[in-house]
């Protein structure tokens, strides 16, 4: 018997939503590789490091962290880019995913087109802190003393295009003031020279100066974070404490290949969120100072696209270029 066109529909229909059952009834069938585009040890290897333990718990199936660091994670990013779209390779980003397109002129991957979003997971604030000898103790302070003495105040950051420098020259652009750079070979020299008082101020991972702001050895004006931290709830957001709209920070999530099967992204989606929300995974983010975000694959891949949008302006005023 011919079937008529609407026969050929259904059957269609039929085999796709079939396809993706057992898609979902049979994923994970083998070990998962999350590659991290960054060295060992480092906050956005720590939290994919705990997300993978997690996943490998709920699933009954190892998922492997994988890092593969260089050139400011594009040697991992494109590792993704070309892998099979079968949910065994999968990406966990951090800020550069969405500052690499203004910075570089080619990058052997689309930033948009060839990854499918998971989930985003958590944002890792970055903190104001200064040497207790800068004689400011909040935001209107600096900027002011800022505004009397421009390009004298010293702010120390990783080199061009490192997350430290790009947001302290947001914070120049919105605050209107200018505040000098002095470039480190990375986050960590940088701090050390905050700490010894060699420059004034630094924008920091939460990580890493939340010890010694604790300790008094560095003084928090702000959180570059939307909304307060629930790390450090008394620290205001620098845009309530003097530059409305201000944010940065480190925005971290799983993307997978582009046409991955959606049914393998929603089920990486609920397994990552109930990971994130299990007690001991909040316990370790707060002692990370970290804060867990967690979103549908839509929310995330718009945020990427807007950060992609919000820090190209910021390179493209300074004309940076990768070193």
């Amino acid at each position: 018997m011919r079937k008529l066109p609407w026969q050929y529909a259904l059957a269609v229909a039929i085999t796709c939503s079939a396809t993706g059952t057992v898609h979902a009834q049979t994923y994970p069938a083998k070990p998962v590789r999350i590659v991290v585009p960054f060295a060992p040890g480092g906050g956005t290897d720590v939290i994919a490091r705990h997300l993978a333990t997690g996943l490998s718990e709920s699933t009954k199936r190892q998922f492997l962290v994988d890092n593969r660091a260089g050139a400011n994670a594009i040697v991992g990013t494109e590792i993704v880019a070309r892998s099979p779209a079968d949910g065994y390779t999968m990406l966990f980003v951090s800020s550069p995913h969405s500052v690499n397109p203004s910075m570089y002129a080619k990058l052997p991957f689309d930033t948009l087109r060839d990854f499918a979003p998971v989930s985003m997971v958590a944002s890792s604030p970055y903190f104001l802190v200064t040497h207790p000898s800068l004689p400011v103790r909040n935001v209107k302070e600096l900027i002011a003393l800022a505004k009397k003495q421009p390009d004298q105040i010293l702010y120390g950051s990783g080199g061009s295009g490192s997350s430290a420098h790009l947001t302290a020259e947001l914070f120049n652009q919105m605050a209107g003031v200018k505040l000098r750079e002095v470039p480190f070979k990375g986050a960590g020299p940088a701090l050390i020279g905050t700490l010894t008082g060699e420059i004034s101020l630094v924008f920091g991972n939460a990580l890493t100066v939340k010890p010694h702001i604790e300790s008094g050895r560095l003084r928090a004006l702000g959180i570059a974070s939307a909304q307060r931290s629930k790390s450090a709830p008394d620290l205001p957001t620098i845009a309530e404490a003097g530059v409305p709209g201000f944010r940065s920070d480190a925005v971290l999530g799983l993307l997978a290949p582009a046409r991955t099967p959606r049914t393998i992204i929603d089920m990486l989606n609920a397994e990552s969120h109930k990971v994130m929300r299990q007690p001991d995974s909040i316990e370790a983010m707060r002692r990370m100072a970290v804060d867990i975000v967690l979103s549908t694959p839509e929310e995330f891949g718009n945020l990427i696209e807007s950060e992609m949008l919000r820090w190209g302006k910021v390179v493209r005023a300074l004309n940076l270029k990768p070193q």
